[in-house]
C-alpha cells in the first residue's frame, strides 16, 4: 500500500502555481496541465485565499519567492503554523541557492530551479512529491488511533525496535495495561461512555509516557501499551490512573490490570516482551486488591511449562502419552447403587513431568484451539471402550465425552462423531455429549442449532458444571439438554450446611421443572450420598463410588455389576 498508492492514480490532481509574472505562470501550466488541473494566484495573498478555498483537493503548491503584496516566505511561515494546511506540499521556485535552504528550513518540500529549461525534470519532481506526500498521509492516517490518538499496534512495535536500536543503553520497561471487565462497562454506561473513558484512559497513558522518555500505545478494544526508561515501581501510573478514572463519574468503578516484564539485554524481541507483560496482567484477573504485576520467575516459569505442553501434544498422542480414565456413574433410585454409565476423562503421562493433572492443560489448549486434538482422541478411545465392553460382556456402558466451544464451531463435527459412532458399530444414544453451561452463553443461536440437531439424531446431551456457569432461569427452559450435571462445588458442604442442602434441593426442583435426570458430581462420603438419595437425585459420580480409572479397572467394576445380577 505505502510502496504504490495504485488507487490514486486515475484521480486529475489540482497543482496552484503562484507567481506574479504571467509568462511563468503560463510556462509551468503547460508544462503540467497535460497530467493536472493547475490554478493560479498572482501573490501571495491570493495564494492563501486559493489554498483556503481548494485545501480538499490541493495536491502540490508550486510557489514563487518574490513577489509583491506578500512574498513566498510569508506564505510558507502561514502553512506552516495551521495545521489545516500543513500536509500540503509546497515546491519553491527560485534560482536563488541561499533562498532554496531558507525555504527548506520553512517547511518547503522541494525546489524547483528558474529558468523553468528541463520540463522532465520538473515533472519528474512534482510527481515525486505528490507521491511522498499521499505515502505520508497513508502512514499519518494508519499509525495513530483514532479514538485516542495514541500510535497503532503495528506502528509502535516498529518505533520501539528503533528506541532499541539507536537506543540500546537504556534499560526498557514493557508495560501491557487493561480494564477490568471493559464490556460490562459498555454494556452498564453505554457505548459513548467507554469510549470517554478510553480517550481519558490514554490521555492519562501518553502523558506517563512521555514524562519517562517513551511511547504508548492503544491495542485491542481496551488494551494499551507503554515503552519506557525502567520504573522501580508504578505507583506513580496507578495513582494517575486511578484520579484519572474517578473523574469520569461516582458510579462507574472502574480498576486496571497492570502488567510488567523488565529488561531489553535479552534477545527476545519486542512483540514477546509484550507478551509476556500482558500475561503479568491476566494474572490480576479478579484480584481487585493488586494493579500491578511482573512477570517474575514463578511467570516465566508457568510460561515455559506451558510452551512445552504445547510444542508436546502431538508428540503425547503419537507415543501413547495420553490415556482416557473412566469415572463410573451410579443410578441410585433402586434399592442398591447400579452401575449406569461412565465420564470419559483425560490424563497425560509425561515423559518429563510425570503425570500431568487436566487442570493444567484442558483450559490452556482451550484457549488456542488445541482442545480439539485432545477431544477427538477421547471420542475414539471412548467409542473404542464402549464396542469392546459391549463384545466382552454383552453390556452397553453409555459414556459421556467433552465437547468444547471450539468443537461445536467446527462444520464437521457431526460428520466426525457420526462416523466414529458408525465405524464402531455403536448407536447415538450409547456416546452422552457434555457440554459446559458457560459455553451455551457463548453464541447461543449457534450452539443451540447444533446440539439440537445432535439430539434429533438420538444423542443425549449433559449440560457440565451446571450451577457454575451463567444460565438464567429463562435461558435454561429453552435449552437444548437431556442431563444436568450438577457442579461438584455444591455437594462438598451439603453434610454440614443446610443452606447448601437446600440449594441442591432448589436445583432438583428445577430439574424436575425440565423433566431431566441430574448427575451429582463430586460425592466424596456416604452421608453427601444418603442426603442426595433422599432428596430424589437419580445418578452419582465421585470418589464414594470410584475414582476416574484405566479402561481394564473399569472393566472390574463391570464384573462386580453383573457378580450382582447373578446374586
Amino acid at each position: 500500500m505505502l510502496n504504490k498508492l495504485n488507487y490514486l492514480d486515475g484521480i486529475h490532481k489540482t497543482v496552484l502555481v503562484v507567481d506574479d509574472e504571467y509568462v511563468g505562470r503560463e510556462i509551468l501550466g503547460a508544462i503540467l496541465g497535460g497530467q493536472y488541473n493547475i490554478i493560479y494566484a498572482e501573490n501571495g495573498e491570493e495564494a492563501l485565499q486559493m489554498i483556503r478555498n481548494n485545501e480538499k483537493i490541493l495536491s502540490a503548491v508550486l510557489l514563487d519567492l518574490m513577489m509583491p503584496v506578500m512574498d513566498g516566505f510569508e506564505v510558507l511561515d502561514v502553512l506552516k503554523e495551521d495545521a489545516r494546511y500543513r500536509s500540503i506540499p509546497v515546491i519553491v521556485l527560485t534560482s536563488e541557492k541561499q533562498a532554496e535552504v531558507e525555504s527548506l528550513k520553512r517547511g518547503a518540500a522541494d525546489f524547483i530551479t528558474k529558468p523553468y529549461d528541463t520540463p522532465e525534470v520538473i515533472i519528474a519532481r512534482v510527481r515525486r512529491i505528490i507521491e511522498l506526500s499521499e505515502k505520508r498521509l497513508v502512514i499519518q492516517s494508519t499509525e495513530r488511533d483514532e479514538l485516542t490518538g495514541l500510535f497503532t499496534r503495528s506502528f509502535f512495535y516498529e518505533y520501539a525496535v528503533l528506541m532499541d536500536r539507536y537506543h540500546s543503553e537504556r534499560e526498557m520497561d514493557s508495560v501491557s495495561i487493561n480494564i477490568e471487565h471493559f464490556h460490562l462497562v459498555n454494556e452498564i454506561h453505554g457505548r459513548e461512555f467507554g469510549d470517554w473513558t478510553l480517550r481519558v484512559l490514554g490521555e492519562a497513558i501518553r502523558d506517563h509516557a512521555r514524562e519517562n522518555e517513551g511511547i504508548a500505545a492503544r491495542g485491542d478494544s481496551d488494551e494499551f501499551y507503554m515503552y519506557i526508561n525502567h520504573q522501580e515501581n508504578y505507583d506513580a501510573l496507578e495513582k494517575r490512573l486511578k484520579v484519572s478514572l474517578s473523574e469520569l463519574s461516582g458510579t462507574a468503578h472502574i480498576k486496571v490490570r497492570i502488567g510488567v516484564y523488565s529488561g531489553t539485554a535479552d534477545s527476545r524481541d519486542v512483540v514477546n516482551r509484550f507478551d509476556r507483560a500482558r500475561l503479568a496482567a491476566n494474572t490480576l484477573r479478579g484480584k481487585f486488591n493488586r494493579t500491578v504485576a511482573y512477570f517474575d520467575q514463578d511467570l516465566k516459569h508457568k510460561v515455559f511449562y506451558e510452551e512445552r505442553l504445547i510444542n508436546d501434544i502431538h508428540e503425547g498422542i503419537d507415543k501413547k502419552q495420553f490415556e482416557v480414565y473412566f469415572q463410573p456413574k451410579y443410578d441410585i433410585t433402586g434399592a442398591k447403587p447400579a452401575l449406569s454409565a461412565a465420564e470419559a476423562l483425560i490424563r497425560w503421562k509425561h515423559p518429563e513431568f510425570g503425570m500431568i493433572s487436566p487442570g493444567d492443560f484442558v483450559s490452556l489448549f482451550e484457549e488456542n484451539g488445541l482442545i480439539q486434538i485432545v477431544d477427538h482422541f477421547v471420542w475414539e478411545e471412548a467409542v473404542s471402550a464402549i464396542r469392546h465392553w459391549k463384545d466382552v460382556y454383552g453390556i452397553t456402558v453409555p459414556v459421556s465425552v467433552n465437547v468444547s466451544r471450539i468443537d461445536i464451531y467446527d462444520p464437521d463435527i457431526e460428520k466426525r462423531i457420526d462416523g466414529l459412532v458408525k465405524e464402531y458399530g455403536l448407536l447415538p444414544k450409547d456416546l452422552h455429549l457434555e457440554i459446559t453451561e458457560s459455553a451455551y452463553s457463548d453464541n447461543a443461536d449457534q450452539m443451540m442449532e447444533v446440539v439440537e440437531n445432535f439430539r434429533k439424531k438420538g444423542y443425549l446431551i449433559e449440560m457440565d458444571d451446571f450451577g457454575a456457569g451463567y444460565s438464567s432461569l429463562n435461558m435454561l427452559a429453552n435449552l437444548p439438554i437431556d442431563v444436568l450435571k450438577l457442579d461438584m462445588k455444591f455437594i462438598q458442604g451439603i453434610h454440614k450446611d443446610k443452606r447448601s442442602l437446600r440449594m441442591v434441593q432448589l436445583i432438583m426442583d428445577i430439574a424436575g421443572f425440565l423433566g431431566v435426570p441430574v448427575v451429582a458430581e463430586g460425592v466424596e462420603v456416604e452421608e453427601q450420598y444418603k442426603l442426595l438419595k433422599e432428596t430424589g437425585y437419580q445418578l452419582i459420580q465421585g470418589y464414594y463410588f470410584s475414582r476416574p480409572v484405566p479402561a481394564q479397572e473399569f472393566e472390574e467394576l463391570i464384573k462386580e455389576e453383573q457378580g450382582k445380577g447373578e446374586e
